[in-house]
């Protein structure tokens, strides 16, 4: 008996010691979760025009061919001498025709090109700068112009920059009002009275009427 209760035994204390080392085993540590990657800041927003040079603002000139436009009284001219500021800046065109710079005195202007005034002012200015780089351009056209009277939507005072026909003149000024009597347009230009059928042109009739525009025309919308 004492040797099968010692049998008992040992195998109770075998099966005991195996359990708790299954035990031990299966009590493993935790893993921890892998660490979460820290949200990228966005980087700080840049100031775009910081690093900008100021920008170079240039005066607009009126629309006009320096080639072929010719100047008269009351245009007046931008003149720019690089690096020369005594001598640029914006001059008007006298009634005699002539522009008035300083230390360079009166020089023509009325009847020339801006490309030929500009000639004529670098030459002058030979005998105060070396090689002087000029630039000439007419900012506001004075001297031409046409005027739109009576029942227009815009009537007024209009340049004459480039060549323009009576139909687009009446375009520019907005078209005619409601009660204007588009049969019965006429352009005074000097003792001259031109008659100008404006729904007849729309149709394209008589387009020979659909004249161009000279300095001074008048053109009255009754």
């Amino acid at each position: 008996m004492s040797s099968s209760f010692r049998l008992q035994k040992l195998a109770i204390t075998v099966l005991l010691m195996l359990c708790l080392s299954l035990a031990s085993n299966a009590q493993q540590a935790p893993i921890a979760p892998p660490p979460t990657p820290q949200e990228s800041q966005p980087p700080p927003p840049q100031d775009k025009d910081k690093d900008k040079a100021p920008s170079d603002h240039k005066e607009a000139g009126a629309a006009v061919d320096s080639n072929t436009y010719k100047i008269g009284p009351s245009d007046v001219l931008s003149i720019r001498v690089w690096n020369e500021e005594k001598f640029s800046g914006p001059v008007a065109v006298h009634q005699d025709g002539k522009i008035t710079i300083p230390l360079l005195g009166d020089i023509q202007a009325g009847g020339l090109t801006p490309v030929q005034v500009q000639e004529n002012v670098t030459k002058a200015l030979t005998k105060y700068v070396v090689k002087p780089l000029v630039t000439v351009v007419v900012m506001e056209v004075g001297s031409k112009k046409y005027y739109l009277d009576g029942l227009a939507n815009h009537p007024g005072e209009f340049p004459l920059v480039v060549p323009t026909t009576i139909l687009e003149a009446i375009s520019k000024a907005g078209g005619l009002q409601d009660f204007a009597n588009g049969k019965k347009i006429y352009v005074l230009r000097g003792d001259k009275r031109i008659p100008f059928n404006y729904k007849d042109v729309l149709r394209g009739k008589h387009m020979e009427q659909n004249i161009r525009l000279e300095p001074g025309d008048h053109i009255v919308v009754p």
